[in-house]
């Protein structure tokens, strides 16, 4: 069988989101969403700055009514970072984004109604060079749709999308980003990828309402990963019940792993077993959270034995391995130092603040 690798990413046109670029081959961008009140100015603010600090690169807010959107110019006068108003059933209410400075508007095809709306919309972002993205998902697909494909059919999505895409295309609108989530997995793989043969706009790639943050972060990854292992997609949402400074830690994790984002601390840990020597699950735990918020890029290994543990660091920048009260360091896959066990985690955040140039507070 002829494997095609390394995996090259779909082409896709560029779409400016503020100071963020998505498409045309520049980095995956990661987004969440504020779960405050939008009419709560102080608050809103301030759960979209810790995003923007976590590592978020877009940030999205509901607009629910005509009283939101009255606070959206306060929002934008506070924040200079991307920002998103995510609008359903009042096209009003997208006017009034655009209005405020937002940098871009989301529009559902199922729910804004009349056409004449959604060109008044256009209208307006064209105007003010504002980008659209078309929000396709599972609770909102049109009708007619739903009665032609019945529900998890990924044609149902592509369609609804096309159709949406046409509209805007027609007023000679092409600032458009276009999300197809579905909350099956398999359906969101195939709406993708059937879109993605169908046009060259930048696709935004989510699981939508995947759960909790434990089984919908692995849900999301294994559908967003998917997705993107195979060349598709330009941005990132990863849906959570959750505080959603989660999205942003489990999206910069699933970017990672797929060797698509570099930046910041993986922490390599193995799985523990009888050989295990130190209580290596609070330690690895510990440290991932400790260097969380580090830009640099930088990879620490954990280990819990020095049977497989120097081995299995030597890919590692810099990491540490237990024994019999003691441990090692290693760096660059050369054994540097012996080590007491209960001063293992404290070299080691040592050794990551010494190559990173970054501060680690401790507790």
């Amino acid at each position: 069988m002829e494997l095609n690798y390394p995996i090259k990413r779909r082409q896709s046109r560029a779409v400016r989101i503020g100071d963020v670029i998505i498409g045309g081959g520049f980095p995956i961008a990661i987004q969440s969403m504020t779960n405050t009140d939008t009419r709560d100015v102080k608050a809103t603010v301030q759960q979209a700055e810790g995003l923007f600090e976590a590592g978020c690169d877009i940030v999205r807010l509901s607009v629910l009514n005509l009283e939101a959107a009255s606070n959206l110019r306060a929002i934008r006068e506070q924040i200079s970072q991307p920002l998103v108003a995510d609008i359903h059933f009042h096209h009003k209410l997208a006017l009034a984004a655009i209005a405020a400075g937002f940098d871009k508007i989301r529009i559902n095809p199922g729910n804004i109604g009349a056409e004449w709306k959604v060109r008044e919309v256009t209208r307006a972002a064209k105007d003010a060079g504002v980008p659209v993205r078309i929000g396709v998902n599972s609770g909102s697909l049109p009708k007619d749709l739903l009665d032609k494909y019945g529900h998890d059919n990924p044609e149902a999505f592509c369609e609804a999308a096309l159709r949406e895409i046409r509209v805007l295309e027609d007023m000679d609108f092409r600032d458009i980003v276009i999300s197809v989530k579905s909350t099956n997995t398999i359906t969101s793989f195939w709406a993708y990828h059937m879109l993605a043969g169908k046009c060259d706009y930048p696709l935004h790639v989510g699981i939508t309402e995947a759960g909790i943050l434990e089984t919908g972060a692995i849900k999301s990854a294994v559908g967003i990963g998917t997705i993107l292992l195979t060349g598709i997609g330009d941005t990132i949402r990863v849906s959570l019940t959750a505080d959603p400074i989660h999205e942003v830690q489990a999206a910069r994790q699933i970017l990672a792993s797929c060797a698509l984002r570099t930046e910041g601390v993986e922490v390599i840990s193995c799985p523990t077993c009888g050989r295990c020597q130190i209580d290596l699950i609070p330690l690895a735990e510990s440290i991932s959270e400790k260097t969380r918020h580090i830009k640099t890029s930088l990879k620490v290994a954990v280990m819990g034995c020095i049977v497989n543990g120097p081995g299995e660091a030597a890919a590692a920048d810099v990491g540490i391995a237990g024994g019999e009260g003691k441990g090692i360091l290693i760096k660059k896959g050369e054994i540097v130092g012996h080590v007491d066990e209960a001063c293992l985690e404290d070299v080691l955040l040592d050794e990551i603040e010494l190559m990173t140039g970054e501060k680690i507070p401790r507790a």
